[in-house]
C-alpha cells in the first residue's frame, strides 16, 4: 500500500481510522469494514463504511456481522482457559481421558496442550465427508476421532485449520457438559454483555451478515484423493461462508460470525484490568496462554515461533508487532482480532472484500502509530 493520503495524522483515533476506511472503500481497495480498538479498556474507535452486499449495497452499520474464519480460534481458546483456570480441563491430560473414542488409532496421548498447539498430528480433514457432515457436530466428532495421526503427535506444529475446532471444542464439552454454543454464551457473550458474536448463528440475525467476496485468492486445490487441512470440495471459502448451512453450522476453528466491537471486546477482557470491570482471564493465565511453544516431542528447533496455546503470538514479521506481548488470531481474507500488553490495546477488524493487498496491516500500522 502507498501512503495515507490527506489524513492530518494529528487527528483522534477515532478521525484517523474512520477516515481510512473511507479513502480505501473510495479507491475500491476494499468494499465493507469494521474497525474497532480499546486503549485500557476505553472504546477509542469503532469506526465502519462501505457495503456489507455488493449487489444489494446494503451498507455497513455497526452491527452488521461478519464471518471472521480462524479469528473464531481465538475467541475459541479463550473459552479454554477459562476452564483450565478453573481446574475443568488439564494442558497435559490426554484428551482421551475425557473423550474415550478420541484415543482410537493412536492418539490416546495426545493432550490438550498439543490439540491447542497445533503439533496433534490431525491437521488434515476426514475424509469422505461433505456439507451433511460438515455442519453437524456429532458427525463431526466422530470422525474426528476416527482420524489417525499424519505424524507421531507432539513431534511438531503444523496448522490444524479446521479439525482443530472439533479437537478443542469436543473436549470442553465432554469435560464440561456444556455445548460449546453455551460455552459461548455463559463464559464471554454474558459476562461481557456482547449480542454480535455467534459460532452458528440464529436466524434472527441472519439478514445483519455481510456477504463476502474474493478477487485474485489462490483458488482451492482440486484433488481431494491428497488429504488436506482444506479440502478442495469446501472452497472457495468466501463461498463456504456465504452459504445459510455453514453460517448456522458450529465449526469453532473457523465459522465465527461477529462484529469488530464484539472481537475488541472481547480481546479488551483478556488485558490487565480487562473492560467495564470484567477480566476474563487473569494475567498469570494469559502469561501461560501465551508462551511460545514447541512441541514436547521435537526432535529439532525447527517450529513455528508464532504459537502460544491456542492464541498465535507476536513475532517477527506478525501483523500483531515483534513481541509475544501481542496475542489474538487473524483468519482468512484479513480479518483479524489482537490484545497487546504494551500499549493496553485491543482491537477487531472485519471485511468482506478479499483479495491479496494487506490493507489490514495499513489500518493496524495507522492505528499503532496514532497511539504512540
Amino acid at each position: 500500500m502507498g501512503e495515507l493520503n490527506n489524513i492530518d495524522r494529528m487527528e483522534s483515533p477515532q478521525t484517523l481510522i474512520q477516515n481510512l476506511l473511507d479513502q480505501l472503500i473510495a479507491e475500491g481497495k476494499e468494499r465493507g469494514l469494521q474497525v474497532a480498538a480499546y486503549v485500557r479498556g476505553e472504546l477509542v474507535v469503532n469506526a465502519w463504511a462501505g457495503v456489507a452486499d455488493g449487489e444489494s449495497k446494503r451498507p455497513v452499520e455497526a452491527d452488521t456481522l461478519f464471518p471472521i474464519f480462524s479469528v473464531t480460534k481465538g475467541i475459541a481458546t479463550t473459552i479454554i482457559h477459562r476452564l483450565v483456570e478453573r481446574g475443568r480441563l488439564s494442558y497435559d491430560e490426554p484428551i482421551a481421558a475425557v473423550w474415550p473414542e478420541f484415543g482410537a488409532h493412536g492418539k490416546d496421548r495426545i493432550t490438550l496442550r498439543e490439540g491447542l498447539n497445533h503439533s496433534a498430528g490431525l491437521p488434515h480433514m476426514p475424509r469422505g465427508i461433505g456439507f451433511g457432515e460438515l455442519c453437524d457436530w456429532e458427525s463431526m466428532c466422530a470422525a474426528i476421532a476416527d482420524l489417525t495421526p499424519s505424524w507421531p503427535p507432539g513431534s511438531r506444529i503444523e496448522y490444524h485449520a479446521m479439525t482443530w475446532g472439533w479437537i478443542v471444542g469436543e473436549t470442553a464439552r465432554r469435560a464440561d457438559g456444556r455445548s460449546f454454543s453455551q460455552l459461548l454464551d455463559d463464559e464471554i457473550r454474558q459476562p461481557l454483555g456482547l449480542e454480535a458474536m455467534y459460532v452458528g448463528i440464529p436466524d434472527a440475525v441472519a439478514s445483519r451478515v455481510a456477504i463476502l467476496d474474493e478477487r485474485g485468492m489462490d483458488p482451492p486445490a482440486p484433488d481431494d484423493d491428497v488429504p488436506r487441512s482444506v479440502p478442495g470440495w469446501i472452497g472457495p471459502l468466501h463461498g463456504l461462508m456465504n452459504r445459510a448451512d455453514a453460517r448456522r453450522a458450529c465449526i469453532p476453528a473457523s465459522n465465527g460470525i461477529m462484529s469488530a466491537l464484539a472481537m475488541a471486546r472481547h480481546y479488551a477482557a483478556l488485558l490487565p484490568g480487562g473492560v467495564d470491570g470484567v477480566e476474563l482471564l487473569p494475567a498469570s493465565r494469559v502469561g501461560i496462554a501465551t508462551e511460545m511453544q514447541k512441541p514436547a516431542r521435537a526432535t529439532d528447533d525447527n517450529q513455528p515461533k508464532c504459537w502460544g496455546l491456542g492464541y498465535q503470538i507476536g513475532c517477527a514479521g506478525s501483523i500483531f508487532g515483534e513481541s509475544a506481548v501481542a496475542f489474538g488470531h487473524g483468519g482468512y481474507g484479513g480479518s483479524i482480532g489482537f490484545a497487546d500488553t504494551s500499549l493496553g490495546l485491543a482491537m477487531g477488524l472485519t471485511k468482506n472484500f478479499f483479495h491479496k493487498e494487506d490493507t489490514p496491516r495499513l489500518i493496524v500500522d495507522t492505528l499503532r502509530g496514532a497511539l504512540r
